[in-house]
């Protein structure tokens, strides 16, 4: 089986849903972020605040290659899309599945959220911003799934469901 790359705005549910997917799947599980953070030695914040987005963004681009790309559920960070060569490369790699989740919802998630490095000010807007931005490229994936006031295990049933029918 081809990689499943899960993608998404921060806050859709990737890292917990894909922890719940690798279990119903066997499969191992890595989230992108946490890899760069123990490759890196730094937290998220760190590396946006000492060495910039750009820098990240390099550290996700030699990450996404350096990961398995057979039987693993790899779970991104919400900016992954944001470089066409990240795109390309998981959709040639693997199956993307974009989780989709209503903007309303995710700043109820996020409310208290004071992690993300670009969030920090003036975040609903920020949000709404990022979120327009990016939908385009989300909708690049493979498979969409609504992940708006569902539950964890109603979304990976979902999941396995178009999994098990897709042709990808």
């Amino acid at each position: 089986m081809k990689a499943i790359y899960l993608t998404g705005f921060m806050g859709a549910g990737k890292t917990t849903v894909g922890k719940r997917l690798g279990e119903v799947l066997q499969l191992p599980v890595i989230d992108t972020d946490a890899y760069i953070e123990q490759q890196v030695g730094k937290t998220i914040a760190a590396i946006f605040a000492e060495e910039g987005e750009e820098a990240f963004r390099a550290y996700e681009r030699e990450v996404l290659k350096k990961l398995p790309t057979e039987h693993v559920v790899i779970t991104t960070g919400g900016g992954i899309v944001i470089q066409e060569e990240n795109r390309q490369f998981m959709r040639k790699h693997g199956i993307v599945i974009y989780l989709h989740c209503e903007l309303h919802e995710l700043l109820q998630r996020l409310g208290d959220d004071a992690t993300r490095p670009l969030l920090m000010e003036n975040k609903q807007k920020k949000m709404k911003q990022l979120f327009e931005q990016r939908l385009p490229w989300y909708h690049e994936a493979h498979i969409t799934i609504d992940t708006t006031n569902r539950t964890v295990d109603d979304i990976v049933e979902n999941i396995v469901l178009m999994l098990k029918s897709s042709r990808i």
